[in-house]
């Protein structure tokens, strides 16, 4: 909180941002008050202490595989960082993912552009559900932005058109990668047979 959002002693700032006396404050809003305050202060120190845990685990994980590649020659894990670690009973496992973040350049409606010719080709004989699917795919959200596992999508079709191929060549041109993020999960099973469970480290489901 900065120095301008703080009150000055025996005084609280309301919600309208007005110094107010505690004196003047009902005491129930006055124990409100010190319970919210209280439970912030303790998911704030969990928060930090996930924060700790994540770089730790991931940090160990990592240099884990590093030693292995040394010793060994030998490389664990999978493609674009993702490493995948089984406990010696087969009933534990930690996963590293590294998710890429995509986003489409002006040429993504170039591809656009294209696919609708397609489509205007195809009109009298083309399935009504591939178009229905092409208009859903570049639909934009309520912040303009376009899903990019719908647009993914077209790229899985097997059309066999030499204009379909340039409009998919220029969508693949269009894909730029922004940045990515790192995941670490923790998965068990009660057997080496059974289907691995997450372990929940989200409040919300515990």
């Amino acid at each position: 909180m900065s120095q301008l959002n703080q009150a000055a002693d025996g005084f609280k700032i309301n919600a309208q941002g007005h110094h107010v006396p505690v004196s003047k404050i009902k005491p129930v809003d006055q124990d409100r008050d010190e319970l919210i305050d209280e439970l912030f202060k303790e998911a704030n120190d969990v928060r930090h202490s996930m924060i700790r845990f994540k770089q730790k685990a991931m940090n160990d994980v990592t240099a884990f595989v590093d030693l292995v590649a040394e010793k060994y020659d030998a490389k664990l894990g999978g493609k674009k960082g993702n490493i995948s670690l089984v406990s010696f009973d087969g009933r534990r496992q930690i996963r590293i993912q590294i998710a890429e973040h995509l986003h489409f350049d002006e040429r993504v409606q170039v591809a656009k552009s294209k696919i609708d010719d397609c489509i205007k080709e195809w009109s009298a004989d083309s399935n009504d559900n591939i178009k229905a699917l092409i208009e859903h795919a570049f639909k934009a959200n309520t912040d303009g932005q376009l899903n990019t596992g719908r647009i993914l999508g077209l790229l899985r079709l097997d059309i066999d058109d030499r204009k379909w191929l340039d409009a998919i060549e220029a969508l693949k041109d269009s894909i730029q990668i922004i940045g990515s993020s790192a995941y670490i999960r923790f998965y068990e099973r009660p057997s080496p047979d059974a289907k691995f469970q997450n372990i929940p480290l989200d409040l919300s489901a515990l």
